[in-house]
């Protein structure tokens, strides 16, 4: 039997964890942005191979600090795991969170178009590398993290308690 002590061990690592992920998502944004503010300033990729390597190594599980396409693709599967397995079990264990789910998927799909876009400004950098073509990349990347940081605040406030009342 679990004691509520127990289950509420079992809860708060739940909300560790989702701010464990949340924070490599933030570490991950603030240094493709740096990267890309480098490459605004005329860095070539040369200038920048270096510092990439070191993301690269310098992270834990996920190989996401690669590029900017890495870093999308793993938000948007974080999301797409989130809106497929974690928000109906949410659901499940407390009703009064639709609203908050609601606006959690509302999130996701505005975030995804932030992140297409990004994607779509990668793969212009490469054909082009043109000054106007860096400028739109860090000006979604900005936006991306306008978006992002604010969704990732909101959903670990709005879904902590509920997780926490979680056991395994």
């Amino acid at each position: 039997m679990t004691s509520p002590s127990d289950a509420q061990h079992q809860g708060e690592s739940f909300v560790q964890e989702l701010r464990w992920v949340h924070g490599m998502i933030r570490r991950d944004l603030n240094a493709v942005q740096r990267l890309a503010a480098e490459t605004l300033e005329g860095a070539t990729s040369v200038d920048l191979r270096a510092e990439i390597d070191s993301l690269q190594t310098d992270g834990p599980l996920w190989k996401l600090r690669m590029n900017c396409l890495h870093y999308c693709s793993f938000v948007h599967g974080h999301h797409s795991l989130e809106d497929r397995a974690l928000f109906p079990a949410l659901l499940e264990s407390n009703r009064k969170l639709r609203p908050v789910i609601d606006k959690l998927e509302a999130d996701h799909r505005a975030v995804a178009v932030h992140l297409d876009e990004i994607t779509a400004g990668v793969d212009e950098l490469q054909q082009d590398g043109a000054p106007a073509t860096r400028l739109r990349l860090v000006a979604a990347l900005d936006t991306l993290a306008g978006h992002l940081l604010e969704h990732l605040d909101y959903e670990e406030e709005a879904i902590s308690p509920t997780l926490r009342s979680w056991t395994r």
